[in-house]
């Protein structure tokens, strides 16, 4: 079994982030738990975990959080790439900035810090860089096309580095969660308060938002979800395993809907989609 100590981990405020830092910490890896603010996960100091401040959005605060871990162990044994967040509604209403944001986050921090972890990984000819991506990555939801695009690019990067890195004995591997009962779909909502209003998607962009929130609370998402601790479980065989899967399915929803894309042509997609979300201008 591969030892993958120490773990860095972004992204540990809430949901999958910090289950990953509890789960990991309980089984005796050496966790570096990270959250731009530290006060968010204050707490997570008592569960075993060493708290840095990180913001993949910062260049300093990711070499700081790098430096002082390599200082101690030579190298970061595994990088969890967590940190991510979903900017939705429809592209013609988006604001440029927070598109930016969106990739910042979900993409350019997260080759960034790979980028600052991976020569000392090389030099020691081993480690682990674990990727969060999304069921997401495999189809795109109406309104949804900007977080869609982030998970995109995280996967055709990470494919691509898979096979750079590979002969120096760095593992990449991708995860791939479903329907995950977090703040994430709060957030997504929260998100489309800042399009402007008396637009022609007003109603798309609202009607998108309600049907998003009863699919997470009541709806097939729900019933076929899971939890952050579900992600965490698979989080630790992809760092601990001898020879990990390039990518982990994690809940019934992401199996169900990524084998379902797979068998539709785009036009099918398309017609099951319009069955569930209101088309603009129709």
């Amino acid at each position: 079994m591969f030892d993958p100590s120490p773990v860095l981990i972004t992204g540990c405020s809430t949901g999958i982030g910090r289950a990953t830092a509890e789960h990991l910490a309980a089984r005796g890896h050496a966790v570096y738990a990270t959250a731009r603010k530290t006060e968010a996960i204050a707490d997570l100091a008592g569960a075993g975990c060493t708290v840095l401040p990180l913001d993949v959005t910062d260049e300093d605060s990711m070499r700081a959080a790098v430096d002082r871990i390599e200082s101690k162990h030579g190298a970061i044994g595994a990088l969890v790439n967590n940190a991510g967040y979903s900017q939705s509604g429809a592209i013609e209403t988006l604001q440029l900035d927070a598109l930016r944001r969106q990739f910042e986050t979900n993409v350019f921090g997260l080759v960034r810090l790979t980028q600052m972890a991976l020569p000392a990984m090389r030099a020691k000819r081993a480690g682990r860089i674990v990727n969060m991506s999304s069921m997401g990555a495999n189809f795109v939801f109406p309104g949804g096309g900007a977080y869609h695009a982030s998970k995109y690019a995280v996967e055709a990067l990470s494919d691509a580095l898979r096979f750079e890195v590979g002969g120096f004995g760095v593992a990449v591997v991708l995860i791939q969660p479903g329907a995950i009962r977090t703040e994430f779909d709060k957030r997504m909502v929260d998100s489309l308060a800042n399009h402007e209003t008396g637009g022609a998607y007003d109603s798309f962009n609202r009607k998108v938002g309600k049907i998003t929130q009863a699919a997470y609370e009541k709806g097939p998402l729900k019933l076929l979800g899971g939890g952050p601790k579900a992600v965490a479980a698979v989080v630790e065989k992809a760092i601990t395993a001898d020879k990990p899967k390039i990518r982990y399915r994690v809940t019934p929803s992401a199996h169900l809907m990524i084998n379902q894309r797979r068998l539709m042509t785009a036009g099918m997609w398309d017609r099951v989609v319009g069955a569930q979300f209101p088309r603009p201008g129709a």
